[in-house]
């Protein structure tokens, strides 16, 4: 992520003008692709976990820091997509997870939270990309957490327990799909599975390129048309903000922009044309963990990926995007204050995520030691107060909730963290709410206003012609 200076007053008084509005609004509706056409490629992009307040902080963020609108906001602004609300709901409950959500556009069905594409009875419904993969098309996903979490997953395996990750893994060697890329090198590796199979030798033996760093995906040659496995980081690719300020992790790991680049690269030399998932699902573990860091840096790189999306689609019309979310996480938001604004611009010096923060934290630490790591990594200074009901909870790790195994003390910092940053949340866990939905090219006239999640299953099967 590119860091600049701060924008000048009058900079700011530019957006405030009108700075985002598009020189003809007519014209670039006139240079859209055919909106009624059959789409031969589909590009699917989750960012992984997005409330409305993420998508809104990530474009106030640009737009204070670069001066510019989210990509996903101009294409509003230009009028370049269709626009739709999503209901997320599951089978089993008003608010979905994750593996129920992907699975209703990778089945067709609403299945119970927790499952992949099986339903109550037992009975499995067939994933999409399975579908696409027998009619012809490349099929791929990429995400910055393990590629065998639940929304990849949801697109790909049936599995009645989302966190069966070594099992998935295995089987994605038998669907032989063209793209696999994201984290999880435990779920490959015969030191850590339970079975001692060395994955990542048998889908080389099975004809696939393997790339597990940086510079061997870029590095993928042209004519190369093996099936691609792309590992590239122990559990998941780090958070965009804490690997912009690592060299080591730089050099090491791709971001969501650079893996959805190659794997469409990869995924075009099909003349029949391809199917790709890209995933934020980063924007989900920042929300469940209150990490405002992580969540806007990690939704920019989602936007980032939106770009290569929207290059590709532009220069190739029959290309079909769509772009949303499957659930909200946490609804965080900027939120008044004298100093709302001031304090909301704090995130631009952020160098670490509070997800860095506190494991950096220990119990032998000073008062001074916890003010110190925390003004350092993110530009200001909690009083002592402060500082020792952070330490407090290193005597007794104490703090429940989804991906903190160690127990941290994220709500504790999040709440102090409010008064600095002026973004509070609503919970740490998955909302209820209507999302986000928006589609770019061939199929996108059929988007109706409002549309439930499963729909978009045969939406996609019919906007590519592809009759199972």
């Amino acid at each position: 992520m590119e860091r600049r200076n701060f924008l000048k007053s009058s900079s700011l008084a530019l957006v405030g003008a009108g700075l985002f509005k598009s020189a003809s609004a007519e014209a670039i509706i006139a240079n859209q692709p055919s909106a009624n056409g059959t789409a031969k490629n589909i590009i699917f992009l989750v960012s992984d976990g997005m409330s409305v307040g993420t998508l809104t902080m990530a474009n106030l963020f640009l737009q204070r820091k670069e001066g510019r609108n989210s990509h996903w906001m101009q294409l509003y602004n230009d009028n370049l997509v269709r626009r739709a609300l999503m209901d997320t709901a599951s089978a089993s409950s008003l608010v979905t997870d994750s593996a129920a959500a992907s699975s209703s556009w990778g089945g067709g069905v609403r299945v119970k939270n927790g499952s992949l594409n099986v339903n109550a009875d037992g009975s499995f419904n067939k994933p999409i990309l399975q579908k696409f993969k027998a009619a012809g098309k490349s099929v791929g996903c990429v995400t910055s957490v393990p590629v065998a979490h639940a929304t990849p997953a949801g697109f790909c395996v049936n599995n009645n327990k989302r966190g069966d990750m070594q099992q998935i893994a295995a089987d994605y060697l038998k669907l032989r799909f063209d793209v696999m890329m994201g984290g999880g090198t435990e779920l490959f590796s015969a030191n850590k599975r339970a079975d001692k199979r060395d994955l990542f030798k048998e889908f080389v033996d099975a004809g696939f390129t393997v790339v597990q760093n940086r510079n061997q995906m870029l590095n993928i040659k042209s004519v190369n048309t093996k099936p691609v496995l792309g590992i590239f980081n122990t559990t998941s690719i780090p958070y965009a903000l804490d690997r912009e300020n690592d060299a080591e992790l730089k050099e090491r790991t791709p971001t969501l922009a650079e893996m959805s680049k190659a794997a469409i690269s990869h995924l075009s030399k099909n003349k029949k044309g391809f199917v790709l998932q890209i995933e934020g699902g980063k924007v989900d573990w920042a929300a469940h963990a209150n990490d405002a860091g992580a969540l806007v840096y990690d939704q920019v790189a989602f936007d980032d990926a939106i770009k290569v999306a929207m290059d590709f689609a532009k220069t190739n019309k029959d290309t079909l995007v769509i772009i949303t979310t499957d659930h909200g996480n946490a609804n965080p938001g900027l939120f008044y204050g004298a100093n709302a604004d001031k304090n909301f611009e704090r995130l631009q010096n952020f160098k670490h995520t509070n997800d860095w923060v506190l494991m950096g934290i220990n119990r032998n630490f000073s008062v001074a030691q916890v003010i110190e790591r925390l003004e350092a990594a993110q530009g200001y200074a909690i009083n002592n107060e402060e500082a020792k009901e952070i330490l407090s909870h290193y005597n007794k790790l104490d703090e429940s909730g989804v991906y903190n195994s160690y127990k941290l003390p994220f709500n504790a910092l999040a709440n102090i963290q409010q008064k600095y940053i002026s973004v509070g949340w609503g919970s740490m866990d998955h909302t209820g709410d209507h999302v986000e939905l928006e589609m770019y090219g061939p199929g996108s006239t059929m988007l109706k206003p409002f549309v439930k999640n499963y729909e978009l299953h045969n939406f996609m099967l019919n906007a590519a012609g592809v009759k199972v």
